[in-house]
């Protein structure tokens, strides 16, 4: 029944709150691991969300004008699999093909955190269809769902037209207190009203526990008036049962029009003992067996009964979400094919995008630069990089954390715009110092299918580290640019020359990491970046000039593309000793490459911009680039040394850093720390004298 704009609850609607209840305390309790309470507090909000507004088609769940629903909370994991088996969910492959199967089975939910289960302990976008991203630490998941609700406003800028209203889709979050605490939320709601994002709502559970005890330990501070400074509209729900409150708050933020809105929803667990107290137990242990029994009991539910769905309730998720969700897939498909005729270009990009395919010939206008032994910085030759291939890939967009001018990632030809509240189809987004947000709206946006920058100095990459590692965790292709690379910063001093940064880069599984040598190993790494659909890939640049390599003298830079190759060949092939060097220490090992050929030195450079790269190379590949026979080996990188040592051997050398740097002119400290040609040829003639059996 209805009443006004707001739906009564019905005795069909308990009954599904509570078996997304218990599905959540049986799964938590079989697994003997798990957090209970955040899903049985949440199960009537989930519920009015789901079932009478989410926007969203359980049998297509990557429809791309659908709804998103992110949990924040993630350690609340088993709501979210309880709605996706309870509405049917249906699963997609990689290849984003449809299988008809479902998504979470109920054999999937009873073995919640179980070895290779759709049901882990926190939701994995790349594991589970219907899990819009992965929301492992507190503050990602909302920080994500902002670059979500941006994507919205760019798409619809983008490819809406007259009649064809393709994007408009809304993004829901739910967050707990552990979500407030965390500053990247606090970074990221900045934006998100900066923007006024009137697209986005964030459901906080305000439930006033954390793991240690109450929130009142350690969290005082009014949520309200923190969100109201911003520029949220924020409205509050006394009572989490209350569906008509809450189905009420929801349509608020939908009928706001000019910022994002918060709806603080005031939550506590009803367990069965009376005495029962939220504490640190009950919120992140199972319930215990007895525990169990007495709360099923308090619901009315058969004591006994696992696992049990009711009758009655998929029926009532198909007639609600399922049937409002396939009539406007349906609607919006029919939109789509009058839409492709009208505009037949827009409707390939869109298929494009949604693929994460390129136009035809995205490449065509990549830039090749002359010899030139002054060269330029590696940071500029991007920018021209980029610049000629985001005019031939349209939803290349992206931005710096107030570094844009530094980093030389500004789209500076006409058409680019700036992305701003009144400009929403803008390419350059201005993060302001906020790395942390920065990546993981960057993460929201690639999850929408746009294909997103973010770029900062490499020393603050460690800002951006959790979100930089969910997009690697994640397998979407991020594109991560960072300049100041090196102690070559010079006068700017150890707070901001990165040593360990470069290692830490390379220590992330899934994350490519290219440091390349020149300006034409830069549109190598762009070339090889843009054709990786499933990887994000960290570019890490120079703001110092460094020589344009000769490339008809020395191998092409194509050979990027392997990780490592040989660059300059020792005579006749047989090296006496290898250099091995990314990035501005290349130039360097090639200037003692030339000055030990005048000594009777046979040695080979092998510049090494993605050690992740080489790795994926076959072992002849590998041995023939690093022959094991020569055991005379010397790094070279204005880094910690940490990891060398699998290239250069027991017996091999590295000159690297051991110390944070120093601030003075760069000749000066590129000296101190050893990084001359100079330096390098007497390493390499001791390595190599000391190699040679005596009387050789």
């Amino acid at each position: 029944m209805k009443e006004g704009a707001v739906t009564i609850a019905t005795d069909i609607d308990q009954l599904c709150i509570n078996t997304i209840r218990t599905l959540s305390m049986d799964a938590v309790q079989a697994a003997n691991s798990g957090h209970p309470g955040a899903p049985m507090a949440l199960a009537p909000v989930a519920y009015a969300l789901w079932q009478r507004l989410l926007r969203f088609d359980p049998a297509d769940p990557i429809w791309p004008n659908r709804d998103r629903f992110v949990l924040s909370n993630g350690h609340a994991s088993m709501l979210l699999y309880s709605l996706l088996h309870l509405t049917g969910v249906r699963a997609v492959d990689p290849d984003y093909e449809r299988l008809g199967e479902p998504a979470v089975t109920l054999e999937d939910i009873k073995q919640f955190r179980q070895l290779d289960s759709k049901t882990p302990g926190h939701p994995e976008y790349h594991l589970t269809s219907g899990v819009e991203t992965t929301t492992g630490p507190l503050g990602q998941g909302v920080a994500t769902s902002v670059g979500m609700a941006l994507a919205q406003r760019w798409l619809a800028a983008y490819f809406n037209r007259p009649d064809f209203d393709l994007f408009n889709y809304r993004v829901y979050a739910f967050c707990g207190d552990g979500d407030m605490m965390e500053g990247v939320s606090s970074e990221a709601a900045s934006l998100a009203a900066h923007w006024r994002l009137s697209n986005l709502c964030w459901i906080y559970d305000n439930n006033r526990i954390m793991l240690t005890g109450p929130t009142k330990l350690a969290f005082t501070e009014d949520v309200a008036a923190r969100f109201i400074g911003y520029g949220w509209d924020v409205t509050r729900v006394g009572d989490a049962n209350d569906l008509e409150m809450l189905e009420g708050a929801l349509r608020t933020a939908q009928n706001t029009n000019d910022r994002p809105t918060l709806v603080i929803v005031d939550s506590h667990i009803a367990y069965g003992s009376p005495n029962k107290q939220d504490t640190s137990a009950a919120h992140g242990e199972p319930l215990g067996e007895d525990e169990v029994r007495a709360t099923k009991k308090r619901y009315g539910w058969p004591e006994d009964a696992k696992f049990l769905v009711p009758d009655g309730v998929y029926e009532h998720f198909q007639e609600g979400i399922g049937a409002r969700g396939a009539l406007l897939r349906a609607e919006w498909e029919s939109q789509l094919g009058a839409y492709t005729e009208q505009y037949p270009e827009l409707a390939d990009q869109l298929r494009r995008m949604q693929r994460r395919e390129l136009p035809e010939q995205w490449d065509q206008t990549l830039p090749a630069f002359p010899a030139d032994p002054k060269g330029m910085a590696t940071r500029d030759s991007s920018e021209t990089v980029l610049n000629a291939l985001a005019q031939q890939v349209p939803w290349l967009i992206g931005g710096a954390a107030d570094l844009a001018t530094s980093t030389k990632t500004r789209l500076n030809f006409p058409e680019a715009g700036v992305l701003q509240a009144d400009a929403p189809g803008g390419r350059n987004i201005n993060f302001g110092v906020r790395e942390h947000a920065m990546v993981a709206i960057s993460n929201g946006l690639s999850l929408s299918k746009i294909r997103p920058f973010a770029s900062t100095f490499l020393i603050f990459s460690d800002y951006a580290k959790p979100a930089i590692r969910l997009s690697a965790l994640m397998e979407i292709p991020v594109i991560l640019v960072f300049s100041h690379d090196s102690i070559g910063l010079g006068e700017d001093g150890p707070t901001h020359q990165p040593v360990e940064q470069l290692t830490a880069l390379r220590a992330i599984p899934g994350l490519i990491t290219l440091r390349p040598a020149d300006a034409n190993e830069v549109a190598e790494a762009w070339r090889f970046i843009m054709e990786r659909h499933h990887q994000p890939a960290a570019l890490v640049l120079t703001r110092q000039a460094v020589p344009t390599i000769d490339r008809s003298t020395y191998a092409s830079a194509a050979g990027l593309a392997h990780g490592a190759y040989v660059l300059a060949e020792a005579e006749g092939g047989k090296p006496d000793a290898l250099l091995l060097a990314s990035g501005s220490e290349v130039s360097l090992c090639l200037e003692a490459y030339e000055q030990l050929k005048t000594e009777g030195i046979r040695a080979r450079v092998v510049s090494m911009p993605s050690w992740e790269l080489f790795e994926e190379q076959g072992p002849e590949y590998r041995e023939q680039v690093l022959p094991a026979a020569v055991t005379a080996r010397l790094s070279v990188e204005q880094a910690t040394t940490l990891g060398w040592d699998r290239y250069v051997g027991l017996l091999g050398q590295t000159i690297g850093m051991h110390s944070f740097g120093a601030s003075a002119p760069i000749k000066d400290v590129q000296k101190k720390f050893g990084f001359t040609p100079e330096h390098i040829v007497s390493t390499v003639k001791t390595m190599v004298a000391n190699s040679r059996p005596a009387g050789q």
